[in-house]
């Protein structure tokens, strides 16, 4: 086959019947002149929801819209078409005898897939179906590849996230879920600009990938000739600026974490850290169930979120418990009558617990919790003051220095917000931070490394601040009742296939 318009080169014998049939066509409108490639602009004016909503003030109004055409029936002289376009759908009504002859017999051409515009009038037909009376209809572009069969969509798990495209155009509540979720990033603006925060951009490429427990991503930097990773976390930069005196600050934005793929956890994904001055974790865990609260009434217009089987109440008070409360209510075990890191790891034996040598009492607890508590936190839940041993960031409670001013949120299960009275002494950082670097060289690749410019900054001194981080990703989760984070990420992370 030679060399269409269009640059395609490939042998008709290795396409389908349908894609062949298909190619042939955009080579007979290229040859007569009507290359829909060309076509540089359409001037829409009205959309499919806007104008069903709109029906009485619309009706007999001249309207131009544009999208992809999903179905076609053609009966003689006068045929049906359905449009799809940002909103919905809408059903236009195409006749020889409005559209013209030559038009008309383009129209029959056209493919389902293929995009394009219609100008006509707003009426609702027979059967009481709202639709447009096309006066105009126009190849904007041609597909050149079939979509999956109208009534059962793309169903293909693997296939729908590798061609999220073709997801967004068959199925309806895909579309929904992404919307919803470009909404609930908006709601989260909204309510942290109201409240005298301000939005900031970090660094993604830095020389120290600190504030979280994680493996990095490590790249290079040829300009400098410099080894830099990718961040794992927005806290350490963010915290700077608190110093700097900026008072409330947060960024939205992606991190990067060298880790496995499962339902909860896709190697990048959508932080937002904020830090306020001059409050503590108490006022985070305001802030934080607040927040949720607001962004579910914006969004979904109710705090009675639905999640798989359940119905998730955000609008009562959110329980509080302590790590060690919760251990003590779902596994038995009382913490606070252990006396030392033997006991706890004698405790972790007999009730088949797994523990590295390295582990002191307070990663002992924390497995605890893991095991027997997390499964249970259905309804929002405050998980407060966790072990220091596993909050290398965080103030140490005043009368029990073995645990942390530190909570996360739990929802389903999940750990949905982490916050902190944050650590603004430079001496005790720098302890913690050497700590961290011991259990590096024991084999902990998930420790912290020493970051000097952040220690110089907090002897500069940083005010009494209250920090938290929210996964973007597992609150879109739940206001959309989605299973996985794959099904709210546009593009999952995706091992390549051989085929590719």
């Amino acid at each position: 086959m030679e060399q269409t318009q269009s640059g395609n080169t490939q042998d008709m014998q290795e396409l389908s019947e349908q894609a062949r049939i298909r190619r042939e066509k955009l080579k007979e409108l290229q040859d007569g002149g009507n290359d829909p490639f060309t076509m540089m602009k359409y001037d829409v004016d009205a959309h499919s929801r806007e104008i069903k909503e709109h029906f009485e003030a619309m009706e007999g109004k001249e309207v131009c819209v544009a999208g992809r055409m999903m179905s076609k029936r053609v009966m003689g002289k006068a045929s049906f078409c359905n449009v799809q376009d940002r909103e919905g759908s809408i059903q236009s009504y195409v006749a020889r005898d409005s559209v013209g002859e030559d038009a008309y017999k383009a129209f029959k051409k056209m493919d389902i897939g293929d995009i394009v515009g219609l100008k006509g009038t707003v009426f609702r037909t027979k059967t009481g179906e709202i639709s447009i009376h096309a006066q105009e209809i126009l190849l904007l572009s041609k597909s050149l590849q079939v979509l999956p069969e109208k009534f059962h969509g793309l169903t293909n798990t693997d296939l729908r996230y590798r061609q999220r495209y073709v997801d967004l155009i068959m199925n309806e509540d895909v579309r929904d879920t992404f919307i919803k979720r470009s909404q609930i990033i908006s709601s989260i603006r909204q309510y942290l600009d109201e409240r005298g925060f301000m939005e900031v951009e970090t660094p993604m490429l830095v020389a120290n990938a600190g504030g979280a427990a994680a493996r990095p991503f490590e790249t290079h930097y040829n300009a400098l000739d410099e080894d830099v990773k990718l961040r794992i976390s927005l806290e350490l930069y963010l915290k700077r600026l608190i110093v700097g005196g900026l008072e409330r600050v947060y960024e939205i934005g992606r991190v990067f974490r060298n880790e496995g793929v499962d339902t909860r956890h896709n190697p990048e994904f959508t932080l937002m850290e904020l830090y306020q001055a001059y409050t503590d974790y108490h006022g985070m865990m305001d802030l934080c169930e607040d927040l949720y609260r607001h962004v579910a009434q914006k969004v979904l217009g109710t705090t009675q979120v639905s999640y798989g089987n359940e119905i998730i109440d955000l609008g009562k008070p959110f329980e509080r418990l302590t790590m060690v409360e919760a251990v003590k209510k779902y596994a038995g075990v009382d913490f606070d009558q252990l006396a030392s890191t033997q006991e706890a790891k004698a405790m972790a034996d007999s009730h088949q617990i797994e523990y590295e040598e390295r582990h002191q009492k307070g990663d002992i607890l924390n497995l605890f919790f893991e095991t027997y508590v997390e499964e249970h936190l259905v309804q929002p839940t405050f998980i407060m003051d966790h072990p220091v041993e596993i909050s290398p960031l965080t103030k140490k409670k005043p009368d029990k220095p073995e645990y942390t001013e530190r909570f996360e949120l739990f929802i389903t299960g999940r750990e949905m917000a982490n916050a902190y009275s944050e650590l603004n002494d430079p001496i005790d950082q720098r302890e913690r931070f050497l700590a961290q670097e011991v259990l590096k060289a024991q084999g902990d690749e998930e420790a912290n490394s020493i970051d000097e410019d952040f220690l110089h900054a907090l002897e500069i001194g940083m005010p009494p601040t209250g920090g938290i981080g929210f996964g973007i990703d597992r609150m879109v989760m739940l206001l959309t009742n989605s299973a996985s984070i794959r099904d709210v990420l546009l593009f999952p992370t995706m091992k390549t296939r051989d085929d590719q």
